[in-house]
């Protein structure tokens, strides 16, 4: 059974994360935002209408550079404050106020990229030959503009990027300030409700009676947001439309990858072939859940329960910190002198509290360490969720330490393989310290159920539904409510066939993730565990040869694209080969955990 959240106030502070590494206090905070104005009014006065030689284009890049590291640390320093709590009007003030000078200052310093856009070729060239630190940036600048509009059109839409994400906003107050769930009873017995509480622990819950009654009142309380959230999607993608179409991209779907530095090939190849190939394998062990569970049928709320419920060991904070380090220490010394760091100096939010964000996230500012959120519910779930945070943070720490501000801006088709890849180090490592056949299934289990099911299911069928969405938007459509629900539902009765019963309530899961007011991001982490996936392999044959390699991306940034990080690691992604033996990988675990169960129980 759940329990009751408890009031931001009211959790133990041991648990919550620490901002004051940012910055000490408020004063601190509001003396970095006045340097950070000051800067912005300095870098106007000293450079408008000067950019035009190779030296001025770099001198301003220079003190550009501290203006991203300010902004890096104040914006984190006011948003994160938000994160784990929605209900705090202080907070939300102070975040509120902070995009309004943010924007004010994106739109004072717009004239940067639009001179230097104007600038002779030659000086440019000139400028990127003589920094090293400002040279990939430059590239960048050349990069975009074919798709620059009129400098005073881009101040003007900088100074609207706080409005920009008003709809991402709006998603967030419904979902965590909003949203009040009531308790729902089975058998006589009260159980409370919460979106944390829901997705942490009912959708695990191996009560059948009392999981699918959660998911029932968990869908019930979404259905009555439904076409406000509806209305705040349709805001976004109707944004994103004008942007392309602003900027001249044939499609929202081009806009949204052009960032990313990878084709539409790659994006198409992830969605279309997880979609056919790995299917026929998670349909099979679906029906492995049914039998096992003794299921009078399989329905789209039975799909998280673990292969072995009775095996799932409860984790304390404490103990995962073995897990972890066990599993981690491969990376390196400084690597789990990072990991014991994160433990002693509060980097990680484990609390549950009302108004905290659902999920984990780790967020890494420039000059300061990482912050990771999750909401600790003593499953072994979460040790693998904290792994993969763990992996954002210690990609950042090397991408900081290795790179200067600009070249910390990793294309989000790669972000997500650091993340994953340590969640397959950890499977790993817990394979090794145990050969019994009822610990290799759960743990070969909690690989699908959590690794592959989070990363190439949850994730990749919402890149499925989105690419539908902006199909439509692409055609002048739009997307209401009844639209959405149609093409989610459309898009999980095409993935799972006739195994799952896609119940009532299945179709408003497009209304559960973040990721959509993000462009072009859910499917990325198919895209970042396919290539987790062959370097742990390589790691696990090779040892410290693919580890070298592995760090040395992990400390290239956004200095290469993801073409060029994935080669450096040892992986092709220009080929359909890396994912098609992923798919394979994941079907031959797929196939022990089947023969393991008939082994077990035979015995």
């Amino acid at each position: 059974m759940g329990k009751v959240l408890k009031e931001r106030k009211d959790v133990d502070q041991s648990l919550t994360w620490d901002l004051s590494a940012i910055y000490a206090d408020e004063q601190q905070y509001n003396s970095a935002v006045k340097e950070l104005q000051q800067l912005s009014l300095d870098i106007e006065r000293d450079y408008k209408g000067k950019l035009v030689t190779s030296g001025n284009i770099n001198a301003c890049l220079d003190k550009m550079r501290k203006v991203y590291e300010l902004m890096n640390l104040t914006e984190s320093y006011a948003g994160l404050s938000v994160e784990v709590d929605y209900t705090n009007d202080e907070n939300q003030d102070r975040a509120s106020r902070y995009e309004n000078i943010s924007s004010d200052i994106e739109s004072r310093l717009s004239f940067v990229k639009s001179e230097i856009m104007q600038a002779d070729e030659k000086a440019v060239d000139t400028a990127i030959s003589e920094s090293k630190e400002n040279s990939n940036y430059l590239k960048d600048i050349k990069r975009d503009k074919v798709h620059a509009l009129h400098p005073k059109v881009e101040k003007s839409l900088a100074a609207l990027s706080g409005v920009f994400d008003a709809p991402y906003n709006i998603y967030n107050q419904a979902k965590l300030a909003d949203m009040n769930f009531e308790n729902f009873t089975v058998d006589g017995v009260e159980y409370p409700l919460g979106y944390a509480l829901f997705e942490n622990e009912y959708e695990y819950e191996n009560n059948t009676k009392v999981r699918r009654a959660a998911f029932k009142a968990f869908s019930d309380k979404l259905r009555q947001y439904q076409y406000t959230t509806a209305a705040a999607y349709q805001t976004q993608v109707k944004t994103e439309k004008a942007m392309a179409t602003l900027r001249g991209f044939d499609s929202v779907t081009d806009y949204l990858l052009f960032p990313q530095k990878v084709d539409r090939d790659l994006y198409n190849r992830q969605i279309d072939l997880i979609t056919e190939k790995l299917a026929p394998h998670m349909r099979k062990y679906a029906r492995l859940l049914k039998k096992i569970h003794k299921l009078d049928e399989m329905t789209f709320a039975d799909l998280k329960i673990a292969v072995d419920p009775d095996y799932d060991p409860n984790v304390t904070i404490e103990d995962s910190k073995k897990y972890i380090e066990g599993a981690l220490s491969v990376l390196g010394d400084d690597y789990l002198s990072m990991v014991k760091e994160a433990y002693n100096n509060r980097w990680i939010d484990f609390a549950q509290n009302k108004g905290k964000c659902t999920g984990g996230f780790c967020s890494s500012p420039y000059g300061s360490h990482s912050f990771i959120l999750l909401s600790w519910s003593e499953k072994m779930a979460e040790v693998f969720t904290l792994a993969h945070e763990l992996g954002h943070a210690g990609h950042f720490r090397l991408c900081n330490e290795s790179q200067n501000v600009f070249d910390v801006d990793v294309s989000t088709y790669f972000v997500e393989a650091p993340s994953t890849m340590n969640e397959l180090l950890m499977a790993n490592y817990l394979l090794k310290t145990n050969k019994d056949k009822r610990f290799r299934r759960w743990v070969l289990s909690s690989m699908i159920s959590h690794t592959y099911y989070h990363n190439f299911v949850t994730h990749l069928l919402e890149a499925a539904y989105q690419r539908e969405v902006y199909k439509i938007i692409d055609q002048g459509g739009s997307v209401q409510a009844s639209t959405l629900n149609k093409i989610k539902k459309d898009v999980l009765t095409k993935f799972w066939g006739d195994d799952v019963k896609i119940i009532d309530g299945a179709e408003l899961t497009w209304m559960r993730q973040p990721h959509y007011y993000m462009g072009l991001y859910s499917y990325t982490y198919s895209a970042g565990l396919t290539i987790g996936t062959e370097v742990s392999k390589r790691i696990l044959k090779e040892g410290q040869p693919a580890v070298d390699d592995w760090r040395a991306v992990l400390k290239a940034g956004s200095t290469k694209t993801p073409v060029e990080l994935a080669k450096m690691a040892g992986v092709d992604i220009t080929t359909e080969k890396p994912l098609l033996d992923t798919i394979d990988y994941i079907g031959g675990i797929i196939d022990e955990i089947v023969r393991l169960t008939e082994e077990i129980n035979v015995n």
